[in-house]
């Protein structure tokens, strides 16, 4: 929305533009309360990183950089908050988030526009919120993804990714899978690290797991890592967007 002159340009990165959220979390109220005051802060984590979900996570990127940590326990949804600039018309998604732009256009009764760079497919041009431009959300391990232009059909994503696997292994790389329930029996045989994501049958799982995935990889003493891609529709807008972005090497079936 438009800032006030109440709202220094320090709180939103020298834009005209500011935006406001609200937490749920008892943790999160209580302190606002206390400090009598709305509270502006930059995410627990390292730029460009996986976000945090736990606290554990906080310690390790934040750890004598910070004075105190208060552990509210592992966030509800695992992806950030959904933003949507609301100053164009129609509204344009900014960041694809915990509320799907579904159940928002619901509410506002008019359809809203989803640019390229929402969907993680290229950079904004502004960033005119987090998470827009360059490489984000990235492991240190390499991340490969593949997606399908057929999610019914999953025989030719699970043929790539087989077919990654064997290459890779051919050149003396370990390698590590991570997989959908309904996939993941598919590469058993492969002698490879795997990791289940979630079903896509309830992609609010799959949310809630992804970052902690992805902090996950470069502990695995792999030279690579290959991610199943999901149907970028409701919550599965906002686990592609933030694969693609945390990929180094995307292909599509």
């Amino acid at each position: 929305m438009p800032k006030s002159l109440l709202v220094p340009y320090a709180v939103t990165a020298g834009l005209e533009t500011v935006a406001v959220r609200m937490p749920a979390h008892p943790i999160a109220l209580e302190l606002i309360r206390l400090s009598e005051t709305p509270i502006a802060a930059p995410s627990a984590n390292i730029s460009g990183k996986p976000s945090p979900t736990r606290g554990e996570h906080v310690i390790r990127d934040l750890y004598s950089k910070v004075e105190v940590i208060i552990d509210g326990g592992e966030t509800l949804y695992g992806v950030e908050s959904t933003i949507i600039n609301l100053l164009v018309d129609p509204p344009i998604l900014l960041r694809p988030g915990a509320y799907p732009v579904e159940d928002i256009e619901n509410v506002l009764g008019v359809k809203i526009l989803i640019p390229e760079f929402a969907r993680g497919l290229s950079e904004a041009e502004r960033a005119l919120a987090p998470g827009m431009k360059h490489r984000h959300y990235a492991p240190d391990t390499p991340l490969v993804l593949v997606e399908s232009r057929d999610y019914v059909d999953m025989s030719k994503l699970i043929g790539k990714v087989r077919e990654l696997v064997e290459t890779y292994k051919s050149k003396g790389v370990r390698v590590a899978v991570i997989a959908s329930s309904e996939t993941i029996s598919n590469y058993k045989d492969l002698n490879v690290e795997i990791i289940e994501l979630g079903p896509r049958s309830n992609t609010f799982i799959v949310a809630k797991k992804l970052f902690n995935i992805l902090r996950g990889i470069d502990e695995l003493n792999v030279g690579v890592a290959i991610v199943e891609g999901f149907e970028d529709k409701g919550l599965g807008l906002a686990i592609m967007n933030r694969l693609r972005k945390a990929s180094t090497t995307r292909y599509i079936v």
